[in-house]
């Protein structure tokens, strides 16, 4: 085939496509696949968001403190007497008593019989004063008459004097059998709970041994452990919530501070009332919240941050829908809201959920924001207790 012919039938062949290009859009020179060669498409968001802003509130500010529970007073209840047996034991631990109730009685037969010996030497003493009265008064009588010399009407007088020296004195043995007669039934101080008992049935007590411990009225306090400087912060009166174990709070109430601060810890207590329905045991560890004064708190919920390599971030999202990662400092915790302390104002505008599916740079597409009426009605939710 010869140069002419294939010319000839090239130039329809380029005709064709020349036609189909300019019907596309296209010129002749394009590439395929160029942004002039096709329509250009719109980059697709990561994610459709809503957008909050952080709130501006009024936050109590808080402290946090554990500690023991422990008796508000426990009382040692102990014999005075020894060398008795104990005949009986009335009470057990846990029990509940009442003032003046018998915890226990000593075997008290010796001390009985200790005193009707008693009361006899108060009966001779009583017969030895009435003899030595009369004889008194004799002499006093005879005196002027000179029948007796003045030196046998002192003797006389003297000898009253020593019969009424020992008449109180059986007394006093007298009622000191009676005390001890009485110490033989163990009896409770005051209203509360035992919460020791070491009295056992046949054993022989020894004076002032422990046989019972007794918490007085039943009553716990929190013993709350804190740092000096936080307990200046305190006073009497303040509320306290206390965390019970089984989940829910307990309202309570600073009775007293500690005067010093533990030289090794350089801890101080803050001893707390509890109520009376608390349900605790001593010796339990709990922790608790003290409310202090208001302070302005700036805040977004626990939603809007996403925790990565140990720091709290929040993104904003700027005028053009991307997404910048901002680092935040946090504080204070109120329900469902966190205080933010550094990274954001209160003009920002922050991903409001979602945001550990996104990173800087991601293009989102703003479904809604956040208006200063719902950041208001979010405030005072957040703010409830």
């Amino acid at each position: 085939m010869n140069k002419t012919s294939s010319l000839a039938l090239t130039a329809p062949l380029l005709l064709a496509v020349a036609l189909t290009l300019s019907g596309c859009g296209a010129k002749p020179g394009d590439q395929p696949g160029s942004a002039s060669g096709a329509a250009a498409q719109d980059p697709k968001p990561a994610l459709a968001v809503s957008l909050i802003s952080p709130t501006q509130q009024l936050w109590a500010q808080t402290l946090q403190a554990s500690g023991n529970v422990l008796p508000w007073q426990e009382s040692s209840i102990g014999t005075e007497v020894g060398g008795l047996r104990i005949s009986q034991v009335l009470v057990n631990v846990g029990d509940r008593v009442r003032k003046g109730q018998v915890l226990a009685r000593l075997n008290a037969a010796s001390v009985q019989t200790e005193r009707l010996a008693g009361a006899a030497s108060v009966a001779e003493a009583e017969a030895n004063l009435a003899q030595a009265q009369l004889n008194a008064e004799r002499a006093a009588r005879l005196s002027p008459t000179g029948a007796l010399s003045k030196q046998e009407v002192v003797q006389y007088d003297t000898l009253r004097k020593t019969a009424e020296a020992k008449l109180k004195s059986a007394q006093a043995q007298l009622a000191s059998q009676d005390l001890r007669l009485s110490y033989a039934a163990l009896l409770a101080p005051d209203d509360g709970v035992i919460s020791s008992r070491t009295a056992a049935e046949g054993a022989v007590v020894s004076a002032g041994s422990e046989l019972f411990r007794l918490i007085r009225q039943g009553r716990l306090e929190w013993r709350a452990e804190l740092k000096g400087e936080a307990l200046l912060q305190l006073k009497p009166g303040q509320s306290v919530r206390v965390a019970h174990p089984l989940g829910r709070t307990l309202e309570g109430k600073v009775r007293q501070l500690s005067p010093t601060v533990d030289m090794t810890s350089r801890n101080g207590i803050a001893y707390v009332d509890l109520p009376a329905d608390a349900n605790l045991k001593a010796g339990m560890y709990v922790a608790g919240t003290f409310t202090l004064a208001q302070s302005p708190a700036l805040s977004l919920p626990q939603s809007a941050l996403v925790s990565r390599d140990g720091y709290d971030y929040a993104l904003k999202v700027n005028a053009k829908s991307r997404v910048e990662a901002v680092k935040v400092k946090t504080g204070r915790t109120v329900g469902v809201d966190v205080e933010i302390v550094e990274g954001l104002d209160a003009q920002d505008r922050v991903v409001a959920k979602g945001a550990g599916f996104l990173k800087s740079g991601d293009l989102v597409r703003v479904v809604t924001e956040d208006t200063p009426a719902s950041g208001t009605a979010r405030a005072a939710m957040a703010s409830r207790p």
